[in-house]
């Protein structure tokens, strides 16, 4: 998010130089390691996304994929990032902290790999982070994920802009047994004009999609201590839907945009899976 990266890099400013796409990468291979994941480029369309995934796969009924967050967009208010690879890869965090069952990760376009000729403008992850060619080369990346894992049903979280992104994809998929989203950024135009920032030209917008939405199982999840995506926008997403098809909605207490969901995550996770009967094993 912009107004969230620009006050993490005021923030890195004072203590650290912000680290390389080189040592971000480093760290979420480190991350993934060491529960024996590896990395997978996953060829899509417009663009080349990174996934992590088990080096030995069980095949299961249900996967559940991760969407990673909008990653470093921004380095100041007015200084775009030329590489928008996490810091901190929380939805990464979070795919590793699933007690038990299938679980993948997936990065954003630009995220992690080098640019591929004619891809990777920057708009892509700052007014155009939601764009259809974005939506539809995570599409085809869960395409390839779903047929690696011998699937047949999909659980979509996402984180922050992640959320956006996995709504937007549940949308066009008639496979998806729920979809959950971390901190989501559901409502793009609320949350630009919550902050008093320019309006993300070019991106869909998950509030447009409600009607299209109501077919589809949703948690979605606030930190009572999120000053980026706070609850009430999360909220305005939720009371769009009629009542009959509302989407479930909490707040975790004392949690803030991105510390202690990791913590949070295994008892949540539980909490959707029991309350949706969906099997992951």
């Amino acid at each position: 998010m912009r107004r969230f990266n620009f006050l993490l890099a005021l923030a890195l400013s004072a203590c650290a130089v912000i680290p390389t796409p080189g040592e971000r990468r480093g760290q979420a291979d480190a991350l993934a390691g060491a529960r024996g994941w590896i990395a997978q480029t996953l060829p899509a369309g417009p663009f080349d996304l990174l996934a992590y995934r088990p080096a030995t796969p069980v095949p299961a009924e249900v996967l559940t994929i991760y969407v990673e967050g909008d990653g470093l967009a921004w380095l100041s208010r007015t200084q775009v990032s030329p590489d928008p690879t996490p810091i901190d890869p929380l939805a990464l965090r979070l795919a590793l902290a699933q007690p038990r069952g299938n679980a993948a990760y997936l990065a954003r376009p630009c995220q992690y790999l080098a640019r591929r000729a004619g891809a990777c403008d920057r708009r892509d992850w700052t007014s155009m982070r939601f764009a259809p060619a974005v939506i539809d080369s995570t599409n085809r990346a869960i395409d390839r994920l779903k047929q690696d894992f011998g699937a047949r049903q999909l659980v979509l979280v996402g984180y922050s802009g992640g959320g956006a992104v996995a709504a937007l994809v549940a949308v066009r998929r008639h496979d998806v047994a729920a979809l959950v989203t971390v901190a989501g950024n559901l409502d793009h135009r609320a949350w630009t004009r919550w902050h008093h920032v320019p309006a993300l030209s070019g991106s869909l917008d998950p509030a447009d999609e409600v009607d299209a939405l109501a077919h589809v199982r949703q948690w979605h999840f606030a930190g009572e201590k999120d000053r980026i995506v706070p609850p009430t926008l999360i909220r305005g997403f939720v009371d769009r839907f009629p009542a009959a098809a509302r989407p479930a909605y909490a707040v975790e207490p004392g949690v803030d945009h991105h510390d202690g969901w990791v913590a949070s995550w295994p008892r949540l996770w539980r909490r959707v899976m029991q309350a949706e009967a969906v099997t992951p094993e």
